[in-house]
């Protein structure tokens, strides 16, 4: 209930003082979003092995019940590059119908992810991960469109065996086709930046291909029909669905909700940031999972939300939740109205549209500082989950990044310094504490660092060397915030040891949660609470009374 009750609380937020001026406004953004999100709709629509339609389908209905629902005013949905790269290995495998059952129940997943909270793990997977999995897609994008950019026809299901077959196959590209990808690819990389703002490159890309070649009447691959209707003839039937469905696609449905829910989320906190308006990450995960049970009723594939659309609706003055729905109108326009032109569009024109598009999604920003600035482990783990990307699969992927990650975390855990060093009269005296005869059989040992059972044989290994030389050691243990069961057992273990060779053991500078395992197991106690300071000072003090 406290969803529903969230949910309204927020439209009326959203909504408070909406008059003409903000509804104008969210009307221009609409169309300014619908002007880019038209190219990509139809080129991840084709890429996906499914439709132009069905990635025009995506868009519409995705624009107008996610954003619906949405846990922001400014997130706009619809088919996106990263889904596109799990799809078409799906089309291969299980065909259009395979499509859109694992669509339906992945938006199952997303509401209940929505339902247990789950919308906070984004936050919890490492920004090189991120990148390295979005730079992964995007190769994953770039390679899967070599076949209608040069116009040749490939074998297998993955990018990689489809480039492969190049060499195995032969490599023969028509010069037309390859003609058209690449007068794209300029075309937009030199579209000027103050035109960029009223015509998107992509679109005034296409806008320039469609006319040359409509005079030139090249022999070129097209979209083809564009049907006028949101009903497509390959949708999902109800009578589609089952249980046995269910755990026949359950791997690929799993995929695609973990996916939706990564991209949804890094949009959502990205374009937070740019609007200053917080994103409610678990409504968020709800409205994308309504929105993928839909879709495939009207033969759509699955959906996202997708950070360059929502980024220009709010540059574009998006106010609320109404200018996806608006850019989702305009589109359900556009297919009614252009469908003749779009059928017309040329496949290596789309092609080139991605290819530019799967470079420009890749986080360069980070990617530059990661390496500028030569983190090991940040390129490591951008390098093992990019590769990871392209080889396996996605979801496989992000698991084997954040698996790394963990790793990497485990190793700088074990590695826990200890410097042991006598008591040194002036540095004693420099603080306040003046003691005239300064015994050399007291020592202190600074521990930094994790006590757990990775770094216990190195602990006792330090720590047991001193036992000839010493007749107190000190342990300060400020720098430890946290001790496990092993731990606490080698310590035990240690300080027996220690006293057994008459070495006295303090403890000193112990934080609250540490202090309370070392009761709970036992350590306090055998050491003595006597010995136990609060400070390092206070343990040096009473150490050199007591052995003089």
């Amino acid at each position: 209930m406290n969803l529903f009750k969230d949910y309204f609380n927020d439209i009326k937020s959203e909504f408070k003082g909406y008059n003409g001026k903000r509804l104008s406004r969210d009307i221009m953004s609409g169309i300014t979003v619908a002007a880019v999100a038209l190219p990509l709709a139809l080129a991840f629509g084709v890429s996906s092995g499914a439709t132009a339609a069905a990635g025009l389908v995506t868009a519409i209905i995705g624009g107008i019940v996610i954003s619906a629902f949405s846990g922001a005013s400014f997130q706009i949905s619809g088919p996106t590059g990263a889904m596109t790269a799990i799809i078409v290995t799906l089309a291969a495998k299980y065909g259009m119908q395979g499509i859109l059952i694992s669509c339906f129940f992945a938006g199952i997943i997303l509401i209940v992810a929505g339902v247990l909270k789950l919308g906070r793990v984004i936050y919890y997977i490492p920004s090189s991960v991120i990148t390295g999995f979005t730079s992964g897609i995007a190769i994953i994008i770039a390679l899967g469109q070599l076949d209608n950019f040069f116009g040749v026809t490939s074998e297998g299901n993955l990018a990689i065996t489809k480039v492969a077959s190049y060499f195995t196959n032969g490599f023969h590209p028509d010069i037309a086709t390859m003609g058209i990808g690449l007068a794209v690819i300029v075309i937009m990389l030199i579209w000027p930046q103050k035109l960029n703002a009223k015509i998107p490159s992509s679109l005034g890309a296409l806008i320039i291909v469609l006319a040359a070649n409509y005079f030139m009447k090249l022999d070129v691959a097209v979209v083809g029909a564009i049907p006028k209707t949101l009903l497509l003839d390959e949708r999902l039937a109800v009578g589609g669905l089952g249980l046995e469905k269910f755990w026949d696609l359950f791997v690929p449905a799993l995929s695609i909700a973990a996916l939706g829910m990564i991209e949804s989320l890094l949009c959502g906190a990205s374009a937070g940031k740019m609007k200053k308006e917080e994103l409610n990450a678990d409504r968020e995960l709800i409205a994308q999972g309504i929105g993928n049970i839909i879709i495939p009723f009207f033969g759509g594939v699955p959906a996202t939300a997708a950070i360059a659309r929502t980024s220009v609706a709010i540059k574009a003055g998006c106010g609320t939740r109404l200018s996806g729905v608006f850019h989702a109108l305009v589109l359900l326009l556009s297919m009614f109205v252009l469908a003749p032109v779009m059928s017309a569009i040329p496949l290596s024109a789309l092609a080139g549209v991605l290819i530019v598009t799967a470079w420009r999604m890749n986080d360069w920003k980070n990617i530059h500082f990661i390496f500028d600035h030569k983190f090991k482990s940040g390129i490591m783990k951008f390098l093992i989950t990019m590769i990871a990307t392209v080889v396996f699969d996605l979801t496989q992927a992000i698991i084997i990044g954040v698996a790394f990650s963990t790793f990497l975390i485990l190793v700088k855990l074990t590695d826990i310094d200890i410097t042991v060093s006598e008591i040194e009269k002036d540095r004693l005296e420099d603080i306040g504490i003046n003691i005239p005869n300064v015994s050399g059989k007291v020592r202190i040992a600074y521990l930094t660092g994790a006590i757990f059972f990775a770094v216990v044989d190195k602990l006792v290994k330090k720590l047991s060397e001193q036992e000839e030389m010493t007749e107190v050691l000190i342990l300060s243990v400020r720098g430890v915030p946290v001790i496990d069961l092993s731990g606490i057992q080698a310590l035990i273990e240690l300080v027996e040891e220690l006293e057994g060779h008459d070495t006295e053991v303090y403890l000193t500078s112990v934080q609250p949660k540490v202090m309370e395992a070392m009761k709970q197991g036992g350590l306090i106690d055998l050491i003595g609470e006597q010995y136990v300071f609060q400070s390092a000072e206070q343990a040096i003090v009473i150490a050199q009374q007591e052995h003089m």
